[in-house]
C-alpha cells in the first residue's frame, strides 16, 4: 500500500512539473517601460496560419468548417475525387485483397456525389440515385424560409383585410332597392366557379397541412394523429386536383372574352373602384378592372400551379425547369440582375425539388389573392354573394357597380321584347 501511495505521489509530481513547464511563457512582456530606452516595441501578435489541406490528411480543414457555418461556398473537390481506385486493390492472394481498392467511406462518397457505377434492377429515370446530396439546400429552404415567409405573407394579407374592414366597413347598396333582380351568371358559370372554388379550398387546406404539419402538428398531436391526417390529405390533394383543373378550364372558356382590358378600366382604376370612398362608383361592364385582375391572376397562377402539380403527380415524367432555365438564360435575365446563369442540367430529383418549391410559392400567392376575393364577395360588399349564390342580383346593386353591363342587359331585353310577336309569352 505504501508503495502504491509513493507511486501516485511521484506521478502527480511528474505531471505537475510537465504542466508547469508547458504553461511557462517563452517570452515575458515587461510590466513597465524603461524611461531611458529610446523606443519600445510591443509584443508581436502571431496569427495562426490557415490549416493546410495536407496537414489534415486530405480531410476538411478548420477553414472549410468555418466557411460552411458562414453559409459560404466550400470547394469540396478534394472529397469528390477521394472515391478510391480499383487499380490499387491488393491481389486476391495478398493481405486484405478481398476488400478492393475503395474503403467504405470512399464508396459512400462516390454514391453521394453521383460518380459510382451503380447497377439496379428497377427501371426508371432516378432508380440509380442512391444518395442525392444536392437536395440538402432544398430541404433547408423548405423547412426554413418557405414556411417562415409563407406564414408572414398569409398573415399579412389577413391583417390588411381586417384593417380595411375596420376603416371602410361593409360597402352597402347606397340607392333605394328596386325589388327587381337581374340574371348575372348562368348555371354553367356558377357550376364552374364553385367547382373551382371548393376544390381550391380543399387543395389549400391539405397543402398547408402537408407543408406545416411536421413542424407544428406532430408536436401538438403526435405522430399517429399526423400520420392519419397526412395520408388522408395526400389522397384528397392528389384527386381533387383534377376537379380544380376542370373548373379552371370552364371559368377560362366562359369569362375570358369579358375580361379583356378596355378604356373603361382606366376610369375605374382612377377612382379606386369606389372601394375607398362613398358615392363614387365608376361605370363598369360585366367585370370591372379589379375583377379582371383577379381573373387573370387566377388564370396565370392556376395554369402554373397545375403544371407543377402534374409534374409532382407523375414524378420524373414531366421535367420542365431545366428547359425553362435555359430560355431564361438565353434572354440574359440572371446576368441583368447580377446573378450567375441558372442551372440548365439537372438530375431527376432536382427537377422534382424545384417543382415542389415552385408549387408551394405559387400556392401562397394564390391563397392570398383568393382571400381578398372571398372577402369582397362576402363580408366586404352587400349583394355581391348573390351573384354566385342564386345568380340573380338586385338591380340597384348592378346599377351602382356594373352600370354599363346593366345598360346592355336592359337594351337586350328591350330588343327581344320588340322581336316577339304580339300576344306571345316571354321565355322564362
Amino acid at each position: 500500500m505504501r508503495a502504491l501511495k509513493l507511486l501516485l505521489c511521484l506521478t502527480f509530481l511528474v505531471f505537475g512539473f510537465a504542466a508547469t513547464a508547458q504553461d511557462t511563457p517563452v517570452r515575458e512582456v515587461p510590466l513597465h517601460v524603461d524611461p531611458g530606452a529610446s523606443s519600445v516595441r510591443p509584443p508581436e501578435e502571431t496569427t495562426p496560419a490557415i490549416e493546410a489541406r495536407p496537414t489534415t490528411g486530405g480531410a476538411q480543414t478548420l477553414e472549410d468548417i468555418l466557411r460552411r457555418q458562414r453559409g459560404e461556398k466550400v470547394d469540396d473537390q478534394f472529397r469528390r475525387d477521394a472515391i478510391g481506385d480499383p487499380a490499387r486493390a491488393a491481389p486476391p492472394v495478398g493481405p486484405l485483397g478481398t476488400l478492393g481498392g475503395a474503403s467504405d467511406a470512399e464508396v459512400f462518397r462516390s454514391l453521394r456525389y453521383g460518380s459510382a457505377n451503380t447497377t439496379v434492377s428497377a427501371r426508371g429515370p432516378a432508380a440509380d440515385v442512391v444518395i442525392q446530396d444536392g437536395g440538402m439546400w432544398w430541404l433547408g429552404f423548405r423547412r426554413g424560409p418557405l414556411l417562415e415567409y409563407g406564414a408572414y405573407f398569409l398573415g399579412g394579407v389577413i391583417v390588411l383585410l381586417a384593417l380595411f374592414y375596420l376603416i371602410r366597413g361593409r360597402i352597402r347598396i347606397e340607392g333605394a332597392k328596386t325589388g327587381r333582380t337581374v340574371t348575372r351568371f348562368k348555371a354553367i358559370e356558377r357550376f364552374g366557379h364553385w367547382l373551382l372554388a371548393v376544390s381550391f379550398i380543399l387543395l389549400g387546406l391539405t397543402g398547408l397541412l402537408s407543408l406545416f404539419g411536421r413542424a407544428y402538428l406532430i408536436p401538438a398531436f403526435g405522430h399517429d394523429v399526423f400520420s392519419s391526417l397526412a395520408i388522408g390529405s395526400k389522397w384528397v390533394h392528389n384527386n381533387v386536383a383534377w376537379a380544380f383543373m376542370i373548373g379552371l378550364a370552364i371559368v377560362i372558356v366562359a369569362w375570358i372574352g369579358h375580361n379583356l382590358p378596355d378604356k373603361t378600366d382606366l376610369k375605374w382604376i382612377a377612382k379606386g373602384g369606389g372601394l375607398f370612398t362613398k358615392h363614387s362608383h365608376p361605370p363598369a361592364k360585366k367585370f370591372n378592372a379589379g375583377q379582371k385582375v383577379i381573373f387573370w391572376a387566377v388564370v396565370v397562377l392556376g395554369l402554373s400551379i397545375s403544371a407543377s402539380g402534374l409534374s409532382l403527380l407523375f414524378p420524373f415524367q414531366m421535367p420542365m425547369f431545366a428547359a425553362t432555365f435555359t430560355h431564361i438564360n438565353d434572354l440574359g435575365l440572371p446576368q441583368l440582375f447580377g446573378y450567375a446563369p441558372l442551372p440548365e442540367t439537372m438530375a431527376p430529383h432536382e427537377e422534382m425539388q424545384y417543382a415542389q418549391l415552385w408549387h408551394a410559392i405559387v400556392a401562397f400567392v394564390f391563397i392570398g389573392v383568393i382571400l381578398a376575393h372571398i372577402y369582397i364577395g362576402t363580408l366586404g360588399m352587400e349583394g355581391a354573394f348573390d351573384a354566385m349564390g342564386s345568380g340573380e342580383v338586385e338591380e340597384q346593386w348592378a346599377r351602382e357597380h356594373h352600370s354599363l353591363w346593366l345598360d346592355e342587359v336592359k337594351q337586350k331585353q328591350a330588343t327581344d321584347a320588340k322581336a316577339q310577336p304580339p300576344g306571345a309569352t316571354p321565355a322564362e
